[in-house]
């Protein structure tokens, strides 16, 4: 999958995964697709959560190098 801008949120513990996410997406434009690596479990459910409730769209998600990587378009 392609995208637009990298996050490695490796170690970090909730909430700081979704609050960089949250920073870096800010960045990018409408339609932009940012791709975040993440070890921390509780990310399978505030990733998924915050997109819906921000207004992004969670594309995917997969394993990855000790952790998952997250594909979020920018709503």
């Amino acid at each position: 999958m392609t995208f637009d801008a990298d996050l490695d949120a490796m170690g970090l513990l909730c909430p700081l995964p979704v609050l960089k996410a949250r920073k870096r997406l800010q960045a990018l434009q409408s339609g932009q697709v940012l791709r975040m690596l993440a070890d921390d479990p509780a990310a399978v459910i505030d990733v998924p959560h915050f997109c819906a409730e921000a207004g992004h769209a969670l594309l995917a998600s997969e394993d990855g190098p000790g952790g998952r990587y997250y594909f979020i378009q920018r709503g």
